[in-house]
């Protein structure tokens, strides 16, 4: 064999060589690659599990406020113009604090305003912790009038 074909033949078996694996920097390429890739997703998995805690939260005093809300319809006039006008702490309805993540995360104020001698404006703030450690509030306003709200609308307007 002459040299020329020597060179050749060795150049073929280089050539073979390198096609036979992957370098240390295509290994360490591939491996930051799939690093990014899986830090990535944690953390859209951590915030992911915080938006579903909000959105659980957000639900659940929605609920809570409107369960006083519709409570507050049932009582009469006697018993509601007798609350208290400074804000009262007001214990979150027992169907609701049965499960301990609410009876604990959730704190349920009453303020009352008199608006007239037959009017009254009251406002549920239902304020709780969130996933991150935020405090979070949400109020409901409502309107309690002597012989109803439409009464009071049609026979009290100047």
């Amino acid at each position: 064999m002459n040299l020329r074909a020597r060179r050749h033949a060795k150049s073929q078996r280089l050539d073979r060589d390198r096609c036979a694996g992957f370098t240390i920097l295509e290994v360490a390429m591939a491996a930051l690659v799939m690093a990014m890739g899986i830090s990535t997703s944690i953390v859209v998995m951590q915030r992911g599990f915080a938006m579903i805690d909000s959105a659980r939260n957000l639900t659940t005093a929605g609920q809570i406020l409107s369960s006083q809300m519709e409570q507050l319809r049932m009582y009469d006039w006697t018993t509601v113009a007798a609350y208290p006008t400074a804000e009262t702490t007001v214990s979150v309805d027992p169907s609701f604090t049965a499960t301990p993540e609410v009876a604990d995360r959730y704190t349920l104020k009453r303020r009352v305003e008199v608006i007239s001698a037959d009017l009254l404006q009251i406002t549920f703030t239902l304020t709780w912790r969130n996933y991150d450690g935020r405090t979070l509030s949400r109020a409901m306003t409502t309107y309690y009038a002597h012989y109803g709200i439409h009464d009071f609308i049609y026979n009290h307007s100047s």
